[in-house]
């Protein structure tokens, strides 16, 4: 449970732990987030379109893999979403358990140790004092937190679903409207590897290096893992 210090607030993992001043201003799902489901969704659809064969595949063939490429994908996001909410529920319990050790121990040097045991390790070890008392009281001043699901974080599943699904018809979408296999082929190879280009410069430019660079190394190992899987009769 990575704890962080975000405009004056308590935040973990991109989440507030107590209230901001910009409440309004929180993405549903870092660019992270976003970048990776889409990414997953991108190659899950390669694997299947990537089975075809130019030379023997007809329409029912193409109807076929269309089908199980979006099926597949609506039940990988359809997991994924749920897993999500399995998680937000875990982090809320190991949150309401940090606040609870915090707050119940009279010993602030006690105290200390436990929200330096959850920062990460290059801020804990050159953190002053005075950094962890004012954590420590942000925390016991905090409102008393709760497991229960909020809208947030159903929004962020259903942002899941859509993003795993949604990057299925880059993909998919040549076999719809080409006649020529070979041709569909080529193009949707082409949008593929201009997703996961775009996603990859995405983390480029959030992490703050190059995105092009970044943008070439994800479209690079995107294809490399279709191959991979394909290879294994994923």
């Amino acid at each position: 449970m990575a704890l962080s210090l975000s405009g004056g607030a308590l935040v973990r993992n991109g989440e507030a732990a107590m209230p901001t001043n910009e409440p309004g201003r929180e993405r549903v799902l870092d660019p992270i987030e976003r970048a990776s489901e889409a990414i997953f969704g991108v190659l899950m659809a390669m694997t299947f379109t990537g089975s075809l064969s130019a030379a023997t595949s007809g329409r029912e063939e193409i109807r076929t893999m269309l089908l199980t490429a979006i099926g597949c994908n609506i039940a990988w996001g359809l997991t994924d979403a749920v897993m999500y909410l399995v998680a937000a529920v875990v982090e809320k319990r190991r949150r309401i358990t940090l606040l609870r050790s915090v707050r119940q121990t009279t010993d602030r040097q006690a105290a200390h140790r436990v929200i330096a045991d959850e920062l990460p390790e290059r801020f804990a070890h050159g953190a002053q004092e005075d950094t962890f008392e004012a954590i420590r009281k942000a925390l016991v001043a905090a409102p008393e937190a709760t497991t229960a699901l909020s809208a947030r974080d159903f929004k962020a599943a259903l942002g899941v679903f859509a993003l795993v699904v949604l990057a299925t018809f880059p993909v998919v979408v040549p076999f719809v409207f080409m006649r020529d296999v070979y041709a569909a082929m080529r193009v949707s190879n082409g949008l593929a590897i201009a997703t996961l280009y775009a996603y990859g410069h995405l983390l480029g430019k959030y992490s703050g290096g190059k995105g092009w660079r970044f943008g070439l190394v994800i479209s690079a190992v995107g294809m490399a893992l279709v191959a991979i899987i394909m290879a294994l009769g994923g």
